[in-house]
């Protein structure tokens, strides 16, 4: 699931206010409420492969009181808008979805390897580079989790497992060292740390504290897009009580219970 969806229909998890155990509203930790395109999205999205019959996406609407034929209709235009294609009597995730897809699955399950203290380091080298071309470099460099440190310097820790797109190769030139300096320092200073690891912590306590289907849907959403966000560093570099794998933890049991009502009454 990702939870993308948009509008309010009145259910899911704002109506209970303040939902974060530091006290921050539902709002402010992004529980967007139920619409049927985020219905459609996150079961697509959570299906492997992500294609299913109408049938199956109409009771997954309905799960959460959503009508058939507002599912129908969302359907329709998610199709106008290019997120998903008509196959074989159902609907699958079209190509940009199903980078999202993957993107998702390496949040839940980060491919990573040991780190010995050394840095992925691209730095832009094309000239005369279109504002296109400059919006796609910078989407990838966020999909693969490097970190700005000035306009044109992007880096990392050289401790996860993944292709660079060629978007990247096409723009920069690749190279990898270590810094002279404490690397602790230099990773808060990328990355947010500690404001991500307190909205981990608030994400969770939603999430466990959601008392239907509709809100544990909506905070699990959260969730899923929290961890897209998290800079997967090696654990020398941060808090001793980081929560991502805490998080990851939390969102597996939710998943596994939400797959299995899906299954039950709609995936049938």
């Amino acid at each position: 699931m990702d939870g993308s969806g948009k509008g309010n229909d009145g259910s899911g998890a704002t109506e209970r206010g303040r939902d974060g155990q530091d006290g921050r509203s539902a709002e402010e930790l992004g529980l967007r409420p139920l619409t049927a395109r985020s219905v459609v999205l996150s079961t697509l999205l959570g299906h492997h492969p992500p294609h299913l019959p109408v049938r199956s996406l109409v009771g997954a609407g309905g799960l959460f009181g959503i009508a058939e034929g507002t599912i129908r209709v969302a359907l329709s235009r998610m199709v106008a808008a290019g997120d998903l294609e008509q196959r074989d009597g159902g609907y699958a995730l079209t190509a940009r979805l199903l980078e999202r897809q993957a993107r998702q699955d390496d949040s839940l399950s980060p491919r990573t390897r040991r780190w010995h203290g050394q840095w992925e380091i691209a730095v832009v080298t094309a000239e005369r580079r279109p504002a296109a071309e400059r919006a796609a470099l910078r989407q990838a460099m966020t999909g693969l989790r490097l970190a700005e440190l000035r306009e044109g310097t992007w880096l990392r820790p050289a401790n996860l497992v993944r292709q660079h797109p060629s978007v990247v190769a096409g723009q920069c030139t690749l190279l990898t060292g270590a810094p002279d300096g404490d690397p602790v320092r230099l990773a808060e200073g990328l990355w947010d740390l500690d404001g991500w690891a307190r909205r981990a912590r608030a994400l969770r306590a939603a999430l466990e504290q959601a008392a239907e289907p509709a809100g544990e849907f909506t905070a699990g959403a959260a969730v899923l897009r929290h961890l897209i966000a998290d800079p997967l560093l090696p654990d020398d570099l941060l808090p001793g009580d980081w929560p991502g794998t805490q998080l990851r933890q939390r969102y597996e049991a939710f998943r596994e219970g939400m797959g299995r009502l899906l299954h039950a009454h709609a995936l049938r």
